[in-house]
């Protein structure tokens, strides 16, 4: 039987094939630029097998998000000592999961799903040094207004949480307040209006 994650290293070695002199053209010419149409277009198959319920194609499409993974890190590796690799890429995550889940890797108390999550978005925050929900926001979703209500109610719902109990309505009159606010803030003249219009502080 083979061991947990040696498959992911034979993709890593078709890769380095596949890049190096002798191997394929098409793959040695691509930039991080050029892949960018892939890695989306893939995100959003990935997407659509979710929604869908279609097990083999998520596994699949997973298999396509992978590649370029290891893609977008072969290209850095061949930076040299100022790029990195795929073993960079793995090692941050595993640094960021650990440091994010300090109920589990410390001695902190999260007892909830809700709590992880509050302590994930104040962990990140701190991070990240980040004052504003928009902060980190994609600068092309800020000019899709859908999408971009649809992030600010969901932040919304995280500062609820954030927020001591005592402070918090129990008929969730507060939570719905803020998100009027939230749509009418981004009205139909949205893309006109400079993104310190609807800066919403976290407070902390």
């Amino acid at each position: 039987m083979a061991k947990r994650g040696e498959s992911v290293l034979d993709l890593i070695e078709v890769m380095d094939r596949l890049r190096s002199p002798g191997g394929c053209p098409w793959d040695a010419r691509q930039t991080h630029q050029s892949l960018v149409e892939y890695l989306v277009e893939e995100a959003y198959e990935t997407v659509e097998a979710i929604e869908g319920g279609d097990d083999s194609g998520l596994r699949e499409e997973l298999g396509d998000l992978l590649l370029q993974v290891v893609f977008h890190s072969r290209i850095a590796q061949e930076r040299g000592e100022e790029g990195w690799d795929v073993d960079d890429v793995a090692r941050g995550i595993v640094e960021k999961l650990i440091r994010r889940h300090p109920h589990v890797f410390a001695d902190v108390d999260a007892d909830t799903a809700e709590q992880v999550e509050a302590n994930w978005h104040a962990l990140k925050a701190e991070e990240k040094g980040r004052a504003s929900v928009v902060d980190g926001i994609p600068e092309h979703l800020l000019d899709d207004k859908d999408t971009l209500t649809e992030i600010l109610e969901d932040e919304v719902a995280d500062l609820i949480d954030d927020l001591p109990k005592r402070q918090r309505s129990d008929d969730k009159s507060l939570e719905q307040q803020i998100r009027r606010c939230v749509r009418s803030l981004i009205g139909d003249d949205w893309g006109k209006r400079p993104v310190t219009d609807i800066t919403i502080f976290r407070g902390r």
